[in-house]
């Protein structure tokens, strides 16, 4: 299993920060370095790579059985018991974006030199390994077939909480643990709204409906949009439909090692400016995707930041038209040396059901 080789790369990312452990306390993060799933664990990491881990009773049998590399420790106060260890650990520091005040102050009576640093492990989590790309593209494989399989049923009087429950159950039904996020489906008038929340609005002839969702395997998140025309659309949703399937091309395209997150939000951004339809594009192009939804790196205006060989991403490109529609289009896909490896393969041309 990888949890060895990723502690190791937390241990060397310690020496920048001058610390000699970190006490991981974000979920995410224990299990990213453990394998472990817990409401209440913490794992000890040292700059020399060993690690100790604590959790409670409910979950120490399935620690011994699944972290047989690391030693775990049994207790309800999984910060505490792990503060004081190793024995002249040097400068501790805990992650300052998951612990809160109260806990912090209370470790810190104990610990006067104690540390708080943000996005140790996320730095790391960032560029993913081939069992956690293989997560992503099986996750992404179920996310295309639930799609071909409930896409057939949309028609005229279906309502997008309908479509929604169709997608999720699908998803489920082909092998996912759960749907990656809440399934965003807005038909109408409704797709001006990015986020839209689906409602019993019955979809019309005519209309687009943009279906944004992914299936999660392995605790690793799919993410994908299409959007399709239920009935002969007006030739201006046609064209704002091609102007988003041009831009997003042109942001897949950037996908490359060393590109700057900048740059890569800006070749699909500056195909709509150049339509006339900047204030229509509100969002950033992208994000990571992997045991979260959304992960470094992002893309967008003023994001810093380059790309790194084996970095998963989406690609979004939308543009939003208020009390008219809007159109969205969305893969994921991995940064590649020899080019992007695309991991939803569904067709991006228009779908007319």
């Amino acid at each position: 299993m990888p949890f060895a080789a990723r502690r190791a790369k937390v241990a060397a990312a310690l020496s920048g920060h001058d610390l000699t452990a970190l006490l991981v306390t974000r979920p995410v993060n224990v299990r990213y370095l453990t394998g472990l799933s817990s409401s209440n664990a913490a794992v000890l990491v040292t700059a020399t790579g060993e690690a100790v881990l604590a959790t409670d009773s409910r979950y120490i049998g399935t620690a011994r059985r699944e972290c047989a590399d690391v030693e775990t420790v049994e207790t309800r106060d999984v910060t505490g018991a792990l503060a004081g260890r190793p024995e002249g650990a040097g400068r501790l520091a805990v992650e300052a974006h998951d612990m809160s005040v109260a806990g912090y102050h209370r470790l810190l009576a104990d610990h006067p030199d104690l540390g708080a640093v943000s996005g140790v492990v996320e730095e790391v989590r960032t560029v993913k390994d081939e069992t956690e790309i293989e997560a992503l593209r099986r996750a992404c494989a179920i996310t295309d077939a639930a799609f071909s399989r409930v896409v057939e049923r949309i028609a005229p009087g279906v309502t997008e909480i309908e479509v929604a429950r169709w997608l999720e159950s699908a998803m489920v039904e082909l092998g996912a643990e759960k749907p990656a996020f809440d399934s965003i489906v807005a038909s109408g008038p409704n797709g001006a709204v990015p986020h839209h929340s689906p409602s019993g609005r019955a979809i019309e002839s005519g209309d687009l409906v943009t279906m944004d969702f992914g299936a999660r395997v392995d605790g690793y998140h799919a993410d994908m949009t299409r959007t399709v025309a239920v009935g002969r659309p007006a030739d201006w949703l046609r064209d704002l439909y091609e102007l988003v399937r041009r831009a997003q091309r042109a942001g897949r395209h950037a996908v490359r090692p060393g590109a700057s997150a900048h740059d890569v939000d800006a070749a699909a951004r500056t195909v709509i400016e150049e339509a006339g339809h900047a204030e229509h594009f509100g969002h950033g192009l992208g994000h990571g995707v992997g045991l979260e939804i959304h992960e470094q790196p992002f893309l967008g205006p003023g994001k810093t930041g380059r790309i790194d060989d084996r970095v998963p991403l989406t690609v979004e490109p939308g543009v939003y038209l208020p009390g008219r529609g809007g159109v969205r289009i969305e893969d994921t896909l991995v940064a590649r040396a020899d080019g992007p490896e695309l991991l939803t393969l569904t067709t991006k041309e228009l779908l007319v059901i």
